[in-house]
């Protein structure tokens, strides 16, 4: 059979694709051939579904490769990878990211070492940030500073397959930063699965805000810095320092809501209110009037009656949301949520998350029409597309150069796009 390099397939979240180019790295480095990585995702039950379709498909059209399932899905349920006869070989989160793991099955000719190779992700205390600089388009780096969870959300299963929140050490973000400036790009976005929670198993435990003005100041040829999904009750005043003063730090958030509700939240676990997520919105614009905000929204969490959908979806209008996340509440075996009694009816989950994506989508519609006439920074991603400080799309008619930040008035709005 002809030596073919490993090929991988990612699902779920941002973090997964970042660790995904890291394996593929120490894959080839190790020489690993003909093979097919699944890295999974957990997020719901229909991901992991999703996930096990996508094995069932890849070994159809790759019958002789070894194929080796990974990912937070893998990390909760090795059992149910190691059930399918399409599979090979379970690797967990934690070996993932170990070079040896890749070295061993590259040298694994007679199939001798483990099938399942899965440890307990709570040990784990550090996070393999450091393994590449950053991936994404050439424009745009994606860089974790963060892994792991230590709150436990009634709903979610993350915590079990990401282990303990741990921090990667500013010193070495702000290298790996400075490294990804010199290579041109010119934009940072910054990873992780509890952001706000960067720092805290950190000597003087330092805060995100901390880290942010930090790498601001450090790396002063850095055009653009992004953050991704926060917490917006774990928002600390160096944060909203660097909201108000730093204009290279892009105005948009995107906010772990999940609920407007304030029963609703309090069966989640979450440790916030609804006026809590209404205040720090307000006071967010108040710093910065051209923020916008995203968010992730749970729609038929158990129990959730009309009324309490209704506060949800005001929630839209009352935090001024504009790119929304909208889950269908998927029922996690595992997690305390799914032991709630009152689930709520399949059909009218699915009708609830439509009403939130259309109310979502009138915002966005909202917004884009608000742009015609104003100038904004480009960042392009390829030749004829690039997103606006607030990470709206943008067309262009003309070439422009990919990873070029272009200065333009927005002609027009077609296809839910901004033109330019």
């Amino acid at each position: 059979m002809t030596a073919l390099p490993p090929k991988f397939t990612t699902l779920g979240c941002r973090l997964n694709s970042y660790e995904s180019q890291a394996m593929e790295d120490m894959a080839q480095a190790a020489g690993l051939e003909n093979a097919v990585i699944v890295n999974t995702c957990a997020v719901t039950a229909e991901a992991v579904r999703k996930s096990r379709q996508e094995i069932r498909r890849l070994r159809r059209e790759n019958p002789a490769a070894q194929i080796i399932v990974t990912g937070c899905a893998a990390q909760t349920e090795p059992e149910t990878f190691a059930a399918m006869g399409e599979v090979d070989k379970v690797i967990g989160n934690t070996e993932k990211m170990n070079p040896a793991t890749w070295q061993g099955m590259a040298a694994d000719f007679i199939g001798e070492t483990e099938r399942v190779q899965v440890d307990d992700i709570m040990s784990v205390t550090e996070t393999a940030g450091h393994l590449i600089d950053g991936f994404g388009t050439r424009s745009r780096a994606y860089v974790q500073v963060q892994n792991g969870c230590d709150h436990r959300c009634t709903f979610c299963i993350i915590p079990y397959g990401r282990g303990n929140s741990r921090s990667v050490p500013a010193g070495v973000v702000v290298d790996q930063i400075k490294r990804l400036v010199d290579k041109g790009f010119n934009e940072v976005v910054l990873t992780g699965v509890d952001l706000t929670s960067w720092g805290a198993d950190q000597p003087m435990q330092p805060k995100l805000g901390d880290l942010v003005m930090r790498i601001l100041k450090l790396v002063p040829d850095l055009p653009r810095l992004r953050i991704s999904s926060i917490d917006s009750i774990e928002v600390d005043d160096n944060l909203m320092q660097a909201i108000a003063t730093e204009p290279r730090l892009m105005p948009h958030l995107h906010l772990s809501l999940q609920h407007g509700d304030d029963l609703i939240l309090k069966r989640m676990a979450r440790r916030h209110l609804r006026d809590d997520a209404i205040r720090f919105c307000e006071e967010s614009k108040k710093l910065r009037p051209d923020m916008t905000f995203g968010a992730d929204i749970i729609a038929g969490f158990p129990t959730e009656s009309d009324a309490h959908f209704e506060n949800s979806l005001k929630l839209v209008q009352d935090c001024d949301l504009t790119w929304l996340h909208v889950f269908p509440y998927s029922k996690r075996d595992g997690t305390p949520a799914a032991k709630i009694p009152n689930q709520v009816n399949g059909n009218v989950i699915k009708a609830r998350a439509a009403q939130l994506r259309a109310a979502g989508a009138a915002q966005v519609a909202d917004h884009l029409a608000a742009q015609l006439g104003k100038t904004h920074r480009i960042l392009m991603e390829n030749g004829h597309m690039g997103r606006t400080e607030q990470f709206t799309e943008v067309r262009f008619e003309a070439p422009q150069m990919e990873g070029a930040i272009v200065t333009a008035p927005i002609l027009d709005v077609r296809d839910q796009t901004l033109v330019a």
